[in-house]
């Protein structure tokens, strides 16, 4: 779990998929004057085998290959797309779960039975990539719970940061509605005027 899955309080179960999500920040606004820095923490194989480092989904010593890489570029880029999609229309959205179950297919998962008597789903691989199936189960477990619906990607264009809708009724549509909610509410208001004036 990061500090950013903490701050704002994604569930626990779904923790390793948020932080995965946003590891691409794509955001390119302007607040309190200062332009906001997009940035990527998966540039490279060693940054990868970092990024599950730090949160135990690999050892530090763990090589990861270009081709494992790209194979964990085009999960991330799935999930993406999956969840910029309404919760509501996700499985109808042919393309992006077409995407989604190729990414998905290169972490299989297989069911464990546990000394609790629960069973959990793990990595069926058990090469350096084994971490990246935490997610691929996350997603798993969170459409069956119907806690996935929850994660969404923030609606403002400039922003598309993956947000946990804590809300009663699940129908925020924005990251942060003080920030980027009011950001295009302000916009609209200003264009409406502009065009009635």
């Amino acid at each position: 779990m990061s500090k950013d899955s903490r701050k704002f309080q994604v569930p626990d179960e779904l923790a390793h998929l948020y932080d995965f999500a946003n590891s691409l920040d794509v955001r390119h606004f302007t607040h309190h004057g200062v332009q906001h820095l997009q940035g990527d923490e998966l540039t490279g194989p060693r940054e990868l085998a970092a990024w599950m480092s730090q949160r135990g989904l690999s050892t530090k010593d763990t090589k990861i290959t270009t081709a494992m890489f790209d194979s964990a570029l085009q999960l991330r880029t799935s999930i993406r797309a999956y969840l910029e999609c309404d919760p509501a229309e996700r499985r109808k959205d042919t393309e992006a779960v077409r995407s989604l179950n190729k990414a998905m297919k290169l972490f299989p998962l297989v069911a464990e039975a546990r000394g609790d008597r629960s069973m959990t789903l793990g990595a069926s691989r058990r090469d350096a990539m084994a971490g990246l199936s935490v997610v691929v189960a996350e997603l798993y477990d969170g459409s069956i719970k119907g806690t996935l619906d929850r994660l969404k990607m923030c609606a403002a264009e400039e922003c598309r940061r993956g947000f946990f809708d804590r809300s009663k009724p699940a129908t925020r549509r924005w990251c942060m509605s003080t920030l980027c909610g009011n950001r295009i509410k302000t916009r609209t208001y200003r264009e409406r005027h502009r065009v009635a004036g």
